[in-house]
């Protein structure tokens, strides 16, 4: 495993990091024992950072993550998110009363006095400029509740807002990946300069990017790629990069002939995250121990300027129209 350092926190980090989603639900069938076992096998092969949020499977993943833990004795951060809970999800809900409780509950969940990393779980764009909000964020902090804060982000422009109003904004979580590319543009550059973490999520684009997905693919009803498929449920930029998926398809195919022998496609696509200057780690979700093997191969690894340049003009010309004015 390589390690990147963790913007200003003084952390060094596992470079494919886990995503702790898929494990909570809303990713079809989920098996828990096989869940702890996807978590141990990270842990050993030098996983050293978990991603995860008090909204998945309702404080499943939390839970989950915290058996683990409680069985290991490597120094594993472990982030989670909040705010996801308020009905109706507000930008006025986002108090210093609220934003409490919400961490006190995922303090139990994951059996810790403090949570290494509190991020803001996709709050309404108003929120990103609300200085209250990231006032209770130091308050949490001085109370011994959170260690460091960040925000988890849809667009490019409220991920410039977020660390250009508020220095103490410790990461930034994006959606970087071979099928979204605009936070190359200017944000990798603006977060790698002010020493802002960088968490690239849905590096495989809802499994797009593994190259296993066809156009007769099916899901279960339980499975976001079935009931957020057009942003039923949440923003629909979650599910498959928001990509339509007749053209999401096209770019798998014309991204093949770029991944490198030896190299599986799921590791050609964090590969290309991890390419990016100022990412951080990226974090693939995993239900299985074959899934960790698989994306643990990635580590360490970039592409050369012919693959990039190939991401970058399958993008161009048939991603781009779809999602770049968008997010």
């Amino acid at each position: 495993m390589h390690y990147r350092p963790f913007g200003a926190t003084g952390w060094n980090v596992s470079d494919v990091s886990f995503g702790a989603w898929a494990i909570g639900g809303s990713w079809g069938t989920v098996d828990d024992d096989a869940s702890r076992r996807a978590l141990h096998r990270a842990i050993d092969l030098g996983t050293n950072f978990i991603d995860t949020a008090d909204v998945y499977g309702d404080g499943r993943s939390e839970r989950l993550v915290a058996d683990v833990l409680r069985a290991r004795s490597e120094r594993v951060y472990v982030a989670t998110k909040a705010g996801r809970r308020l009905s109706p999800h507000t930008a006025e809900g986002y108090t210093l009363e609220n934003l409490r409780a919400f961490v006190d509950r995922s303090r139990k969940n994951l059996a810790v006095e403090t949570v290494d990393l509190l991020q803001l779980h996709c709050p309404p764009t108003a929120v990103y400029s609300d200085a209250r909000v990231f006032d209770a964020l130091d308050t949490l902090a001085h109370e011994g509740r959170i260690l460091r804060y960040g925000v988890s982000v849809e667009t490019v422009d409220e991920a410039l807002t977020a660390i250009t109003k508020h220095p103490r904004v410790a990461s930034v979580q994006i959606i970087l990946n071979a099928l979204r590319l605009k936070p190359t543009e200017v944000f990798l550059g603006e977060a790698l300069k002010r020493n802002v973490a960088v968490i690239a999520r849905v590096p495989l684009a809802s499994g797009l990017l593994t190259g296993k997905l066809s156009p007769t693919s099916t899901f279960p009803s339980d499975d976001h790629r079935t009931f957020n498929r057009f942003g039923e449920s949440f923003d629909v930029g979650e599910t498959f990069s928001g990509v339509p998926l007749e053209f999401a398809f096209e770019a798998v195919e014309a991204l093949r002939s770029a991944v490198p022998s030896g190299m599986s496609m799921a590791q050609f696509a964090l590969a290309w995250a991890l390419s990016q200057p100022g990412t951080s780690c990226v974090i693939p979700g995993a239900k299985t121990e074959q899934q960790v093997d698989d994306n643990v191969g990635a580590s360490g690894k970039t592409l050369d300027a012919s693959a990039l340049a190939r991401v970058r003009a399958v993008y161009d010309h048939v991603v781009r129209p779809h999602v770049h004015h968008r997010w």
